[in-house]
């Protein structure tokens, strides 16, 4: 009976406090954490009350690139969330010149992430990567409109399994200051997987082609690769409202 209680103890720890203690966390991580230990450190051997400011800043370095695990739903044409965070806008428009997709309008649907989401972004759905463009710009807020037009941002046009055409734009913030994007011209994902990350607070955009309605609304909150946000091949309506 004892050694059962231990077993039960020991998945338990294993299973829901470590994950949660001590978050896989994303190979560009280990770039930062290191530092800012090391920083922390320094401060501390100044003045102790600067230690225990470095060892907190340290700790949100480390949860900043958590990489966890995601479940992606098993659907046929399936769009999901790239990020994490909350769908900021949803609008009309056309998609970014530069990556050639025509005149005919796309819905954006934004997603804006702050310094305490999770940062690693996944591909929207399963296709080929048909182009990429990265734009250098300025930093204005994510929240605003014209960051889309603004700041910097990788743009990326994919061809879906299904031959519809969608885009995803990932866009530096007010904090960001580094976009990585690993996806190349000619490389094919699956819905959810991993493609790039944004340092350190930032906003992504996902144009869903003429036909195909949002899933979501505004204010609702995303899970990058599990969130529905649209299916390429389904007559859905459009979901209407606000979250509150």
């Amino acid at each position: 009976m004892k050694k059962n209680n231990l077993d039960h103890l020991q998945d338990f720890l294993r299973n829901s406090i470590i994950p949660y203690a001590f978050p896989h966390i994303n190979k560009e991580g280990w770039k930062f954490v290191p530092v800012f230990a090391l920083i922390t450190a320094l401060l501390a051997l100044i003045w102790a009350p600067l230690g225990w400011i470095g060892l907190v800043l340290t700790i949100w370095c480390y949860f900043f690139f958590r990489d966890p695990e995601r479940v992606v739903p098993q659907i046929k044409d399936v769009v999901v969330s790239p990020a994490d965070g909350k769908v900021q806008m949803i609008t009309k428009v056309k998609a970014p010149k530069e990556l050639d997709l025509g005149d005919e309008e796309f819905i954006r649907v934004s997603i804006f992430m702050s310094v305490f989401n999770v940062h690693v972004n996944r591909a929207p759905a399963s296709g080929k990567i048909l182009k990429t463009v990265y734009i250098k710009g300025k930093f204005f807020n994510a929240n605003l409109d014209k960051a889309s037009s603004d700041n910097e941002r990788q743009l990326l046009a994919m061809e879906t399994e299904s031959g519809k055409k969608i885009a995803f734009v990932q866009i530096a913030g007010l904090v960001a200051r580094r976009i990585l994007c690993f996806a190349k011209e000619g490389q094919t994902y699956a819905a959810g997987e991993r493609f790039g990350l944004i340092r350190f607070g930032s906003r992504l955009d996902v144009y869903l082609p003429k036909g195909v309605e949002p899933q979501v609304c505004v204010g609702q909150t995303m899970i990058a690769g599990e969130t529905v946000l649209a299916n390429l091949t389904s007559d859905l309506k459009k979901v209407d409202g606000e979250a509150k």
